[in-house]
């Protein structure tokens, strides 16, 4: 029996192993077969996808908060200078 090489796989290749798992249209051992893998693999994959996916959504509602606090501190200067500007025209009505 020879022994094979380490293969690597690339992320499209697990993503789409791990999707095809989560369809749960075929057992774990017919999708080993399918893709030349381990069972224990594709379990592997699967577990840390679903660990992962927590961190797509954390991600995307802290950019989300990021923009709004930046888009906050934009309108407090405009705020700030408006009352800069309203305080000097003031002082040369009352004049």
């Amino acid at each position: 029996m020879s022994r094979r090489d380490r293969r690597k796989f690339t992320a499209t290749f697990k993503t789409e192993v791990v999707l095809e798992a989560l369809k749960e249209r075929k057992t774990m051992s017919e999708l080993a077969q399918q893709f030349d893998l381990h069972p224990n693999q594709i379990a592997t994959w699967k577990r840390e996808f679903l660990q992962g996916a927590v961190s797509v959504f954390e991600s995307a509602v802290d950019a989300e908060r990021e923009a709004l606090k930046q888009k906050q501190d934009e309108l407090f200067q405009q705020i700030g200078k408006l009352q800069v500007e309203n305080d000097f025209l003031k002082k040369r009505v009352l004049r």
